[in-house]
């Protein structure tokens, strides 16, 4: 139990500057929803989707093979090799978007917003410059640092954000002829967003000053090779996942039949969309801390000769967790949603969070699941799941879209998360076989789910959804009561 109490304290410290850095952040979304129309706040949900995709090219699973072969060999600065290759594919990437700016913008519907493109490649290429430092901090345990460096992007994040949409517009409209109007531009509008963003994204340049002075720009054909087999199917499978979760606000605004929502257009609808998304953030980003700490720690952990053991276990409690969480956000969404969703035209899509949320849980499963071809090099499996995911997803967002609507969309990314999941582990289990306890966490999430679809057919009451909640957790005391007297014991 205390190798597990380290992996939770490992979490909680990535939770802070992931789970906890982007709740802050998000904060922002009631700042986005009172400010912006959804047509406006659609282009930001558009454009983010394709910068996640574009993300996972930029790195092209270098992250991940850099962990793997700098846990196996010290004989190597693999450090090196994954920096030199990532900043001179960045920098050739981000140009090319940059010299195309304009077409790209006009593609997109966007006209005499280019600028927006340019922003979003040099935002593209920093981060994955800053990637392989940020790996290495997480390879030497150096979660405080990685803590401390993330929660300052986000905090200056923040106060651009709050500086360009709220305050120069109140300071301009009193004094119009105020120093404000020598740096701030009305028409620039919504894409003081992606702004914000980049200049808060030039900190990390200077957070890493002391690896830039130390690096080596090298390139080694044959080391970079191996790599790059390791790591080409962790690219396929990036971008599988990401067209899981970005699929539908990409394809939204082009696939919903006109009027299929009276009295709004289909940007509209994807901003109202890409706003009630951001509900399911909570999930995600509960994976995503989870995820920072995991992944080098079951490459640590694979050494001894209990890992399976302690493998199950990490399921068991990760599936406790979000299953709770995924219980507690839906049946509480009634009383938070209008906190952050400024306008009420933004509270249209909230039926489909429940699912988005659930798909989000299954993500983490998966990712759980993802150590078995990781530990045998059988990355090539991981891709094959993926793809199968991308395909399930991209299918049923193409039939139920023009259907269904946002809903199809929700409906996809649940089940092709569970699709993902089941595959997954039908062939880990011949490949690494981890002693899961399947009924157990099976009962939980189907507990959670029923719990969901209890609240949501019944009169809305906050007292009902409390009575809900602790129903679940005098079910898990009752369970696990064994399991907690062993944690206290450790």
């Amino acid at each position: 139990m205390s190798i597990l109490k380290k992996l939770a304290g490992q979490t909680a410290v990535y939770g802070l500057s992931s789970v906890v850095g982007r709740l802050l952040n998000y904060l922002l979304v009631p700042l986005y929803t009172s400010v912006f129309v959804p047509a406006e706040y659609g282009i930001v949900t558009e454009l983010y989707a394709y910068v996640a995709f574009l993300n996972i090219l930029f790195i092209y699973g270098l992250e991940t093979a850099y962990f793997r072969f700098s846990s196996q060999e010290k004989g190597y600065n693999y450090f090196n090799l994954a920096f030199t290759s990532i900043l001179i594919s960045s920098l050739l990437f981000s140009g090319v978007i940059w010299l195309f700016s304009d077409a790209i913008a006009d593609v997109l519907q966007y006209p005499n917003r280019a600028h927006f493109i340019r922003w979003l490649a040099a935002i593209l290429a920093i981060d994955a410059i800053v990637a392989i430092p940020f790996a290495r901090l997480r390879q030497d345990g150096k979660a405080y640092h990685f803590a401390v460096f993330k929660l300052s992007n986000i905090g200056v994040n923040i106060l651009l954000n709050l500086f360009f949409i709220l305050l120069c517009p109140m300071i301009l409209k009193d004094n119009p002829d105020s120093f404000i109007s020598k740096v701030y531009n009305p028409e620039i509008g919504v894409g003081y967003v992606f702004l914000s963003n980049l200049i808060a994204n030039g900190l990390y340049l200077l957070f890493f000053i002391p690896d830039w002075l130390k690096v080596k720009l090298t390139f080694n054909s044959s080391e970079w090779k191996r790599m790059m087999k390791y790591a080409w199917p962790v690219l396929i499978i990036g971008f599988a996942g990401v067209t899981n979760e970005m699929l539908s606000r990409a394809i939204l605004k082009y696939r919903l039949p006109e009027e299929f929502y009276k009295g709004f257009s289909n940007l509209e609808i994807l901003g109202i969309f890409g706003a009630c998304y951001k509900l399911a953030v909570f999930m995600t980003l509960a994976v995503q801390a989870f995820r920072y700490a995991f992944e080098p720690f079951f490459f640590a952990q694979a050494k001894e000769k209990n890992s399976p053991q302690v493998f199950s276990q990490v399921m068991t409690w990760f599936v406790i967790f979000t299953s709770f969480s995924w219980l507690v956000l839906c049946v509480f969404m009634p009383y938070y949603a209008p906190v952050f969703l400024r306008q009420e035209n933004y509270l249209i899509a909230l039926d489909a969070v429940p699912l988005l949320l659930g798909g989000g849980l299954f993500l983490g499963v998966f990712y759980n699941l993802s150590l078995w071809y990781k530990l045998t090099d059988k990355t090539l499996y991981g891709a094959y799941i993926s793809l199968i995911g991308a395909v399930a997803t991209f299918i049923l967002n193409w039939s139920l879209i023009p259907v269904l609507g946002y809903m199809g969309s929700a409906i996809a990314t649940f089940i092709s998360y569970l699709l993902m999941v089941i595959i997954s582990y039908v062939w880990g289990m011949k490949h690494y076989p981890v002693p899961y306890q399947t009924l157990k966490i099976t009962g939980y999430i189907v507990l959670a789910g029923s719990g969901i679809l209890i609240d949501g057919m019944t009169e809305e009451s906050i007292l009902k959804s409390s009575l809900i909640v602790l129903i679940f957790l005098t079910l898990l005391f009752v369970l696990e009561r064994k399991s907690f007297r062993n944690l206290r014991a450790n």
